[in-house]
Parts: structure tokens; C-alpha cells; sequence
């Protein structure tokens, strides 16, 4: 990450996606990791995004009790905030003008859901020039039909990061890579 500038995108990390039953997979510990990342990204000076969805009429409806983030999640005065209302964090939102305006040149993804916002949001990342590091343990789902939610992280931590053709990096580590091996490169 030397002569990068990272920010931590935090997705759609919700009560109504957390709370109810059955919780999403290794719910409470991927909060923990959470923390735990943007803990190290606010001591490097790094931004902290959290990125929350919009849906009308619904239990995550702008301002619900729902759409808040969970109580255990640490958030910050110093925090950013861009609410969306599609899988994509960069659609009709104010994240790229915001990563611009902080010089920022690379990202770190972590939250829910694996397979929605969390790949749709690396993939666009990854279409407009940003490298991005997805933290393989801070991201979750539910468990589906075809799929466990554990399979689904699995697939997606290995698979994004063997995207090449958008010319810049995609990788995946574990929380602790990330704070160990940036810890070093500093």
C-alpha cells in the first residue's frame, strides 16, 4: 500500500440485515473484524465510509430503525456516509466524488452481502482504476438455497481477486494480513 491512499468501505453493515434470524453468517464476529479494521484505518489516517441502503417501504427504509447501524458496530464523528439504493455503491451516489475530493486511490471492502453489494461494489471499483482489498473474513451473507454462506464467501474470496481484465489488483486477506502486513509496510 506504500504511495497508495486507501479508504474502508463498510456496506450495508444494518440492524435489519444483522439482527434478525437466522443472523447472517459469523454475524457477530464480522462486526468484530469490522471494528478491528477501522480501528487500525483511523490510527493510519485512512477514511472510513460507511456505505448504507436505502430501499423505500421497507424494514431498511431511509431513517428506520432497521437501516441504523448496529449498537457493536464503532462509528466515528469523523466518519463518511453515503447512502444507495442499488448493489452498487459508485450508482447515483456521492462515493466517487467523495473518494476523489480525499485523494483516495485504493479501497477496502468489507460488509454484507457477499454476493450483492460487496461483489458489486469491488467490481465497480475495480472498472473505474481503484485496486481494491477485499477482507476476506469481515464480509458476510445468509445462507441460500445452493449455497451456504460460508460457501458463498469462499467463491467470492477466490474468485475476484483471479479478475485481471480491469487492470488494476483485486485481493482478498484476512483482517489480520491487512492491520499485520500494512503495519510492516509503514
Amino acid at each position: 500500500m506504500i504511495g497508495l491512499k486507501p479508504a474502508i468501505l463498510v456496506i450495508d453493515v444494518q440492524r435489519a440485515l444483522f439482527d434478525p434470524h437466522p443472523q447472517p453468517f459469523e454475524a457477530q464476529p464480522v462486526i468484530e473484524r469490522i471494528n478491528t479494521v477501522t480501528q487500525w484505518a483511523r490510527a493510519q489516517g485512512y477514511p472510513v465510509i460507511f456505505i448504507q441502503h436505502d430501499e423505500p417501504n421497507t424494514v431498511i427504509a431511509r431513517h428506520s430503525e432497521g437501516w441504523q447501524l448496529p449498537t457493536e458496530l464503532t462509528v466515528t464523528d469523523n466518519d463518511h456516509r453515503i447512502y444507495k439504493q442499488t448493489p452498487d455503491s459508485f450508482l447515483r451516489t456521492d462515493l466517487h466524488p467523495l473518494l476523489e475530493q480525499l485523494g483516495i486511490t485504493e479501497l477496502i471492502v468489507c460488509g454484507y452481502a457477499t454476493e450483492f453489494c460487496v461483489d458489486t461494489t469491488t467490481r465497480r471499483a475495480a472498472g473505474l482504476g481503484y485496486p481494491v482489498t477485499i477482507v476476506a473474513d469481515a464480509h458476510t451473507t445468509h445462507d441460500k438455497a445452493h449455497a451456504s454462506a460460508d460457501m458463498i464467501r469462499q467463491h467470492h474470496n477466490a474468485s475476484l481477486p483471479s479478475i485481471g481484465s480491469f487492470g488494476v489488483t483485486i485481493k482478498a486477506v484476512s483482517t489480520e494480513q491487512l492491520v499485520r502486513h500494512t503495519a510492516k509496510a509503514l
